[in-house]
């Protein structure tokens, strides 16, 4: 039997704090480490952390700061690509502009539903191969 993996830890971009808390809240409950971040600049200063390690960065759409959502997301996929970035939204424009980033698009509506976010997150750490393998 292998010993069990890690939980993954998650870094919440989101400027709406009631959403970002309840979300963190409730994933630290479920045994993830969790960093918060209110804009994309906190995420790439947490990024910046080599002694921090994230696995999933969940990103509002809407997000401000120097970059965009977006831009953070492409800054990650350049700079930091073992790293799963999934964006959340429902507006239709942010849904299309996320197309070109990733295949899928957004993948996680909000209001979240954190039971959902935790499934969706063991999914991803389930379709990839342990780090550094």
């Amino acid at each position: 039997m292998s010993d069990p993996q890690p939980p993954s830890a998650v870094l919440i971009v989101d400027g709406d704090i009631l959403s970002r808390h309840a979300l963190a809240d409730y994933l630290r409950h479920c045994g993830y480490s969790v960093v918060e971040a209110a804009h994309t600049d906190e995420a790439l200063i947490a990024l910046g952390d080599e002694a921090l390690k994230v696995d999933v960065i969940l990103c509002d759409v809407g997000a401000v700061g120097t970059r965009s959502a977006f831009e953070l997301s492409s800054w990650v996929r350049a700079n930091r690509p073992e790293l799963e970035v999934r964006l959340a939204g429902t507006t239709s424009n942010a849904a299309n502009e996320a197309a070109e980033l990733c295949e899928s698009g957004p993948n996680l509506a909000r209001p979240y539903d954190p039971q959902s976010v935790v499934d969706y997150i063991n999914r991803l750490r389930a379709g990839r191969s342990p780090r550094g393998t």
